[in-house]
C-alpha cells in the first residue's frame, strides 16, 4: 500500500502500488478517485500492522510523465482565472457572506471543484452561481463545496499570530482537531481573545499540542485552593508550576514558599491526608460525594 497526498499538507489516501514496484516518496503518480482522475505524490509506504483500515483499494495507475506534469499545471493556471470568474459573479448574484477562495480541476478537466466559505451564520442557496459557472465550462461538471475558516486560512497560508512565516495549518497539520476553552486553562493560558484565537477567528490549533502533558502533570499536583502539608508547615496552594512539578504554598506567618510535588502532601477540607498517588480528580470527587 502507498500513501498518497494530493495537495501540499493535505490528508494521506492509500492505494495500491504493487504494480509500480520502483515507486520512491515525493514521486508523482497519476490515479482514478471518486473525484475523477488526479495526480498525487507518494508520500509513505504503509508497513506491515500499521492500522489503515478495509479496502479494497485502487491501483494506482502510472507514474506521472512530463507532459502530465505540464498538463496539470495549465490546469492550475486555468484555475485562478475560475476564482477570478467566481468572485465577479457573486458580487452580480448578490450573494452576502459568499467568500470564493480556492478552485481546483481534476487531472483530465472533468470535474472543478469550487471552495467557498460564508461569512455569516445564515444558511446562503449557491445553486444560481453554479449554474452561471456551468456555462462557462459546459464540458466540466461543476461542484460548489463550503469550507469552514480553519481550512480558509490554511489555503491562504500566511504568518502565523505567533510569528512564524507559515501558519501550523499550511505547514504540516493535515486535520483539525476539536479545540476547547479547557485546555488554555489547564495550561495556565491566558483566556484574552487575542491571545488564544488564531488568524482563522477560532481557538488556535496549538492550544492542542501540549494539553496532554500538562492534564497528565496535573493529576499529580493539587489544584489552586488545597490545603496541603509541607515541610515547613501546612498552607494553602497560591499557584501550580505544572512543567517543574512544583506548587507555590501561604504558609502562614512565613508566606510563600515553593514545594516539589514529593514534598508535599494534600489534605482534604478536614485537614486529613489524601494518599498522593491518587488523581486529584478522584480526590476531588470523593471529598464531593462524602456523607460523614
Amino acid at each position: 500500500l502507498i500513501g498518497l497526498r494530493f495537495s501540499k499538507v493535505g490528508k494521506i489516501y492509500h492505494f495500491d502500488g504493487s504494480n509500480i514496484p520502483d515507486l520512491k516518496i515525493g514521486d508523482r503518480v497519476v490515479v482514478e478517485t471518486s473525484r475523477g482522475w488526479q495526480l498525487g505524490e507518494v508520500a509513505q509506504w504503509v508497513s506491515e500492522g500499521q492500522d489503515v483500515g478495509e479496502g479494497p483499494w485502487k491501483a494506482i495507475d502510472r507514474k506521472a510523465t512530463p507532459r502530465d506534469l505540464l498538463i496539470r499545471q495549465d490546469w492550475e493556471r486555468k484555475e485562478s482565472q475560475v476564482v477570478e470568474l467566481a468572485r465577479q459573479k457573486t458580487k452580480e448574484l448578490r450573494l452576502p457572506g459568499v467568500k470564493v477562495v480556492f478552485a481546483e480541476f481534476s487531472f483530465d478537466g472533468s470535474r472543478l471543484a469550487v471552495l467557498f466559505s460564508n461569512e455569516t451564520e445564515e444558511k446562503i442557496d449557491v445553486k444560481n452561481l453554479r449554474k452561471a459557472l456551468q456555462k462557462f465550462y459546459p464540458a466540466t461538471q461543476v461542484e460548489l463545496r463550503q469550507i469552514g475558516p480553519r481550512d480558509v486560512a490554511k489555503i491562504l497560508e500566511g504568518i502565523g499570530a505567533c510569528g512564524l512565516e507559515k501558519r501550523c495549518c499550511s505547514m504540516f497539520l493535515t486535520d483539525f482537531t476539536s479545540i476547547s476553552i479547557k485546555m488554555a486553562k489547564e495550561q495556565g493560558i491566558s483566556l484574552t481573545p487575542s491571545e488564544i484565537t488564531g488568524m482563522c477567528g477560532r481557538l488556535r490549533c496549538c492550544l492542542n499540542y501540549e494539553y496532554e502533558l500538562y492534564s497528565k502533570l496535573r493529576k499529580q499536583l493539587p489544584k489552586r485552593n488545597k490545603r496541603v502539608k509541607t515541610p515547613a508547615g501546612e498552607g494553602k496552594v497560591v499557584e501550580v508550576l505544572t512543567l517543574r512539578e512544583m506548587v507555590v504554598v501561604d504558609i502562614p506567618e512565613q508566606g510563600r514558599k515553593t514545594f516539589s510535588k514529593d514534598e508535599i502532601q494534600r489534605l482534604d477540607e478536614r485537614g486529613r491526608p489524601i494518599e498522593n498517588s491518587q488523581p486529584v480528580e478522584e480526590a476531588d470527587e470523593d471529598l464531593d460525594n462524602s456523607t460523614d
